[in-house]
């Protein structure tokens, strides 16, 4: 079963791209879709693999016929780290 966390996803709506810095109202949490996080037929990966993107950025890593598909594996996880720090450094994760 893969790892939920709706409180995770919806910080989304505060944090801009981590890509452009942009805060247009498009920022989302995008999960990763690589079968090593979770990511199964009909199934997101888990909650913890996101990055919080702008609709462009979701759209490029998603679905952009000019990058290859170990570019837009390598631009997600430069997101996904980003998105990371972004949380621990607005206080929003923490280790106990």
């Amino acid at each position: 079963m893969n790892y939920r966390n709706h409180k995770l996803l919806k910080l989304a709506k505060d944090a801009p791209c981590v890509l452009c810095g942009s805060n247009d109202g498009t920022v989302v949490a995008c999960h990763s879709n690589q079968l090593r996080d979770g990511k199964g037929t009909g199934i997101k990966s888990h909650d913890y693999r996101i990055a919080y993107l702008c609709n462009l950025h979701h759209f490029i890593i998603d679905n952009a016929k000019e990058l290859s598909k170990e570019e837009r594996i390598n631009l997600w996880e430069e997101a996904h780290r980003k998105t990371i720090a972004w949380l621990f450094d607005n206080n929003h994760l923490e280790v106990k």
